[in-house]
């Protein structure tokens, strides 16, 4: 009984401790330091209706994947390039595939406790809590609000460019062969798979938009908004909820090889 006492004597010595250096820091740092505190109250957002939204982005996922094993050239390459271009592409096709089925989601804000509000009301590190496939020690439950933003002005600007079935298809080939994937055998290959990706959307542009000088422009600014997505992000938001802490490129495997 005299050693339990003496330990919660502890732990409650340590834990004053703890608060102690926490607002020490924070009285003591400038005003940035007072901003840098409420920084630590991260907005972040979980999806308001996980079943449906999940449930449309694994449909996509199999479309995308079906896309993917129906291009002869990707086929053609050797299976290391294959396995290498699935995992760096797949979260970026998949965005693409939700934009062209026009899956929209709603989401619902959370805050995040700062360090100070878990040691005042008891709560775990996050560090110490269990950590689960892809994600890495101290990740809290769903994602950031920026980058869920980021996700959806990507689809606006889908949107309001209204992009055709061809140029989907184009887009997505730029995107599957991209040769700044380290380690690929094919390299030369793969990047002028993706030159002829642009070129094919450009020819595109140019004959069926002729009045629209800016087209082409617009699909390469999305592009560039889309590579800025994160895969952890988009397995975050979209494929936790159904698959918990299995690692979503096991999933890519199984569905593209079935092994």
């Amino acid at each position: 009984m005299l050693n339990e006492r003496n330990k919660a004597a502890q732990d409650e010595t340590v834990k004053q401790r703890r608060v102690t250096e926490v607002c020490f820091i924070q009285v003591n740092s400038p005003g940035p330091g007072v901003s840098n505190y409420s920084n630590q109250l991260i907005l972040r957002g979980i999806l308001r209706s996980p079943q449906v939204t999940c449930k449309a982005a694994s449909a996509v996922l199999v479309k995308t994947l079906r896309f993917v094993k129906n291009v002869p050239c990707f086929r053609e390459l050797p299976e290391d390039d294959q396995l290498m271009l699935i995992r760096s592409g797949w979260a970026p096709l998949l965005v693409l595939g939700l934009a062209q089925d026009r899956v929209d989601f709603e989401t619902t804000e959370t805050v995040e406790p700062s360090m100070l509000q878990r040691i005042l009301t008891g709560l775990p590190d996050r560090q110490s809590e269990p950590v689960l496939a892809g994600q890495s020690r101290g990740a809290a439950p769903g994602v950031s609000i920026a980058d869920i933003e980021a996700i959806k002005a990507f689809l606006k600007k889908c949107w309001s460019v209204d992009i055709s079935t061809k140029e989907y298809a184009y887009l997505k080939g730029a995107v599957l062969f991209n040769p700044d994937v380290e380690g690929l055998r094919c390299l030369h290959y793969i990047q002028s798979l993706r030159r002829e990706a642009h070129q094919a959307l450009n020819e595109h542009v140019r004959l069926i938009h002729r009045e629209d000088t800016t087209r082409f422009a617009k699909l390469l600014i999305a592009l560039s908004m889309l590579r800025t997505i994160s895969p952890l992000v988009v397995a975050q938001l979209f494929f936790r909820p159904v698959i918990g802490s299995v690692n979503i490129e096991d999933v890519l495997m199984e569905m593209f090889y079935g092994k």
